[in-house]
């Protein structure tokens, strides 16, 4: 299969270096639906973005014409192994890494838990690692099991509550020689915090200890780059930036070549296949590789990377202004109350918030009846919306996406004074 077949091409207007929304919009039928007489406002994004026509083409292409399993001596297994290649080659420009250190999955959280059991086979009593309360517990829980089945003391870096950020001094108190791992997310899917990832790296190596990041919630906000934050692993998911639903982990070639991964005795024994277990999605994987091709073609630049870095930033900036917009909006809302940093921090344009007097599903279900989409509950963020205090009834989650527009979210905050409304009256 050809690289980059069915992807469309967005010629950035109005003078910015990004595609217009309107143009993005266009390739993503999804927009299309009205529920309530209205469009749909997707702010479910978070949870897992809509996708764009690229994507469906090429995983239909693939499983039309080209499927089979790999290496064997025909034209279909041999455009199968060409799919897996390009599929290594676009997410590798994606995280800035090589194609070598790109493996496939299920989901993040099943590779987390196949790397945490790798790593467990030399990891004792003894050891330790720090996990965060910021974090999704895909990268809490595969490294929690690891107390259970080998002894190893697992220790939580605290949440700042006020403000939704990390506790620094904390991490820093609590990390020791004993530390084998630092387990902590780019960005969290609940508040939208942003971490600084190099920061943890240093620290982290600075103690002998390894580096695993959590990008499934930033990778589709902002630009990531696993040499620059000196990551020794990095986990995402496709369908978080607009592909199927399948898992992809980073990890340094040598580290892939060196652990001791589960796995059966005629398999691969060749980083990243040795670290990939039975037969891949390959319709995933075509499917992701246009979903890489879909984010380079909202930018120019002389390379997929160049393209993918100046298209990710601009969709970060372009979330920065909606990301104040909702802030600001929601905020004036008498009753309503914001989670996590405010926009002059760093952040992802993800804003969790509750209305006083309302359960977060009755405000998910009032929104949905004007046609905007929002999530509730605690996303697997647990222990986040445990330490807000809303353990048992859950916050709302509003997300901007690339085809989130302005007009959308003055949507969501009519949406929203409506239901608050009634309760600030008693």
């Amino acid at each position: 299969m050809a690289a980059g077949r069915g992807v469309i091409m967005i010629t950035p207007t109005g003078g910015t270096n990004i595609a217009s929304v309107e143009s993005i919009r266009a390739l993503f039928p999804a927009l299309e639906r009205h529920e309530g007489g209205c469009p749909v406002a997707y702010f479910d994004g978070p949870g897992g973005t809509q996708v764009p026509r690229p994507v469906v083409e090429a995983i239909s292409d693939y499983l039309y014409h080209h499927n089979s399993n790999t290496h064997w001596g025909y034209a279909t297994s041999n455009e199968t192994d060409a799919t897996i290649r390009n599929g290594r080659a676009a997410l590798a420009d994606l995280l800035n890494a090589s194609p070598s250190e790109i493996v496939f999955g299920p989901n993040m959280t099943t590779l987390t838990f196949h790397l945490s059991r790798a790593l467990g086979r030399v990891f004792g009593p003894g050891d330790e690692i720090l996990v965060t309360e910021l974090d999704h517990h895909a990268n809490i829980d595969p490294w929690r099991a690891l107390a259970k089945d080998r002894g190893i003391m697992v220790h939580s870096v605290k949440m700042l509550r006020e403000t939704g950020q990390l506790d620094w001094n904390d991490l820093e108190a609590k990390i020791s020689r004993r530390t084998r791992l630092v387990a902590i997310g780019v960005a969290s899917n609940a508040l939208g915090t942003i971490n600084d990832v190099h920061r943890a790296g240093e620290i982290a190596h600075n103690a002998g200890a390894l580096l695993f990041a959590d990008g499934v919630h930033s990778t589709p906000h902002l630009p990531t780059d696993v040499k620059a934050w000196d990551c020794d692993f990095l986990a995402c998911s496709a369908y978080k930036f607009y592909g199927p639903h399948m898992g992809v982990l980073y990890g340094r070639e040598g580290l892939l070549e060196s652990i001791d991964f589960p796995k059966l005795l005629p398999a691969p024994n060749k980083a990243p296949e040795r670290a990939e277990t039975g037969t891949q999605n390959h319709e995933g994987i075509a499917g992701a590789a246009a979903a890489v091709d879909f984010l380079a073609s909202l930018a120019g630049g002389p390379s997929r990377r160049a393209k993918l870095s100046a298209a990710l930033a601009g969709l970060e900036a372009r979330g920065h202004s909606l990301t104040t917009q909702m802030w600001d909006g929601l905020s004036n809302i008498p009753g309503v109350k914001l989670f996590g940093p405010s926009p002059a921090e760093p952040r992802t344009p993800t804003v969790s918030f509750i209305v006083h007097g309302v359960p977060a599903a009755d405000v998910s279900a009032h929104l949905a009846k004007r046609g905007v989409f929002v999530s509730h509950g605690n996303f697997y963020a647990a222990t986040v919306v445990e330490r807000l205090g809303y353990a048992s009834e859950g916050v709302a989650r509003a997300g901007c996406a690339c085809y989130t527009t302005s007009d959308e979210v003055n949507r969501l905050i009519e949406g929203v004074r409506e239901i608050a409304r009634p309760c600030a009256r008693r």
